[in-house]
């Protein structure tokens, strides 16, 4: 599996998912009142970030487009950085990145270490029940890859009978077997689009965003997406339960963001597409 995969995995879900982010997103604490600010119960996530002056977010920063050091050893760049930078200086506050590897990054959060991450986080039901989201800045379908010249793959259905190049332990094997595909095994999405441009295999299906980056990056001379899943993928900030009032901020600051362009701006860097709705 790819390791954008081990973070995103689309399904029928999403609509459940986006409705119980929108609930999450509007409940307000209602923590008991007091004399005190820092009485039980008190939403203190957006005034202690506010009152520090800076947004400490978690991230990877080796996880290429969307959070990486340029050049191996630069600066700190990429989609979700960049997203995070735009949303601090909405806030009025300075952004800090605090690197951590993927398989700590919910326990730094846990434990304080940051407010927030940015590191393509998707909602799924599971993380719904055990943090808190901000409004999606990031919007991805499952596509499927072939050459350019193919006319016989415009579906899902159309795979049937034909051979695709997967990884047997992501869940695009899945979507692809279902569809009655034979599927060649690989390690990853470089030796499946591979095999795709060499003819060996009539097509790959990965996430478009992988697809997005690829095309980016190397021109994709020669394929093209032939079609692409219904149900869509969703990677949020993600905070801790009691963060109500700054993932609300930080919706605020993203509808505000996609509003004047600037989102759709970072997308075209990374992506030459908008893929932040």
């Amino acid at each position: 599996m790819n390791t954008y995969m081990k973070r995103h995995l689309v399904s029928a879900t999403v609509l459940t998912i986006a409705a119980a982010v929108a609930l999450t997103g509007c409940s307000a604490s209602a923590g008991d009142s007091g004399s005190d600010g820092a009485a039980a119960g008190t939403d203190e996530s957006l005034s202690s970030v506010l009152e520090s002056g800076t947004l400490t977010i978690g991230t990877e920063g080796t996880y290429r487009p969307f959070s990486y050091h340029a050049d191996g050893s630069g600066e700190l760049t990429g989609y979700d950085v960049e997203v995070a930078r735009a949303v601090a200086d909405q806030l009025g506050v300075e952004a800090e990145f605090e690197e951590t590897q993927w398989d700590a990054i919910f326990a730094g959060l846990e434990a304080g270490r940051f407010d927030t991450i940015a590191n393509q986080v998707s909602i799924t039901p599971e993380r719904v029940e055990a943090y808190t989201f901000s409004t999606p800045y990031t919007y991805s379908t499952g596509v499927i890859v072939v050459p350019e010249d193919n006319t016989s793959i415009a579906s899902f259905a159309d795979l049937a009978g034909k051979t695709t190049a997967q990884s047997l332990t992501s869940n695009w094997y899945t979507l692809a077997t279902e569809s009655g595909a034979t599927v060649q095994s690989v390690e990853g999405w470089a030796q499946s689009v591979a095999l795709v441009e060499q003819g060996r295999v009539d097509a790959t299906v990965n996430d478009k965003l992988t697809y997005l980056d690829y095309k980016k990056q190397t021109g994709a001379a020669g394929l093209k997406i032939a079609a692409e899943t219904e149900e869509r993928s969703e990677s949020a900030f993600a905070f801790a339960p009691e963060g109500t009032a700054l993932a609300e901020a930080v919706s605020e600051a993203l509808a505000t963001l996609s509003e004047d362009g600037t989102l759709a701006a970072i997308s075209d860097t990374y992506f030459g597409a908008d893929v932040s709705q």
